[in-house]
């Protein structure tokens, strides 16, 4: 049954030339949009709006204020895309929001196709290029601050970040990578199979961000994985603590609830890392099983 999904994901995205699919490893295209109808999301969390926008959140068990994890999700996907990991994230202790960007595919809603800055022409973006998503989540985390329904439940001073695809151009833009979009207080990003692309013009800045990076990728990820891992691509390109894991079998959709090959050591990477990042807690030693390839600076 599993198989037959797939097959007719891969036919509907054939059949579907309106929308051009993500050519930068398949994420903020045509497939995003099909995917939202494959994969209903495991923990849809807590739905209400915050600044304006659809949010959905994870919230921790009790145990005081908990750092807090800003989720941006790809193009033509949804803020429960990947809710193993927004799941996991709260179970470890993390209060954690997902909003809803103008570009959402999420289930009895379906994308407008519209795309700022061609996908395949990542060199003619600029900071306007997706700017509402910026200023989405800015949105949505000034609203959390001034609700008293959330006071004392999110500790401010540990705040990150973290997107997929689309997602993951978003937040690393937010971090600094645009210096216009620069949000304060951002002590960590985690950019899962991240549209990095954009950022190596030369009027992109990773080399100018200050914050922690854990940039994901994968064997299977053909699209995005040149452009994080090579010779001067956007690894190479923080000057700020970063690491780079790269798993083994994982293609684009390795980071949402539809593919699961690489769902534990994801759920692990990504946990490992905002909790030495945002809690200060000592980084796992023990390399995993299902790693291809891993460095840190």
């Amino acid at each position: 049954m599993r198989r037959l999904s797939f097959s007719l994901l891969c036919l509907a995205m054939f059949m579907a030339p309106a929308v051009t699919a993500h050519p930068l490893g398949g994420g903020g295209g045509r497939e995003d949009v099909i995917l939202a109808g494959f994969a209903p999301p495991r923990d849809t969390g807590e739905a209400l709006v915050a600044g304006g926008r659809d949010v959905n959140i994870w919230r921790p068990g009790p145990g005081g204020a908990a750092p807090i994890i800003v989720f941006s999700h790809g193009y033509g996907g949804c803020g429960t895309q990947s809710s193993f990991l927004t799941k996991a994230l709260a179970d470890a202790g993390y209060f954690v929001v997902a909003p809803r960007h103008a570009d959402a595919s999420c289930p009895g809603r379906t994308v407008a196709g519209r795309t700022e800055g061609p996908f395949r022409l990542p060199d003619v973006w600029s900071d306007t290029s997706w700017r509402d998503r910026a200023d989405d989540i800015v949105a949505v985390v000034e609203a959390l601050r001034r609700d008293p329904a959330f006071a004392g439940a999110i500790d401010w001073s540990r705040l990150g970040l973290m997107g997929h695809s689309l997602g993951g151009y978003t937040v690393l833009g937010l971090a600094g990578a645009w210096p216009s979009w620069r949000m304060p207080g951002v002590k960590a990003v985690a950019a899962l199979s991240p549209t990095c692309a954009p950022f190596l013009q030369a009027w992109g800045h990773l080399g100018e961000l200050t914050a922690p990076v854990s940039f994901q990728t994968g064997t299977r990820d053909f699209g995005i994985a040149p452009a994080v891992t090579r010779r001067g691509g956007c690894f190479d390109r923080i000057t700020a603590p970063a690491r780079l894991t790269v798993f083994r079998r994982a293609g684009h959709f390795a980071w949402t609830d539809y593919l699961s090959e690489a769902r534990d050591n994801v759920a692990a990477e990504t946990r490992d890392f905002f909790d030495v990042h945002l809690r200060g807690q000592p980084a796992a030693t023990i390399r995993r099983r299902g790693v291809a390839n891993a460095r840190i600076k």
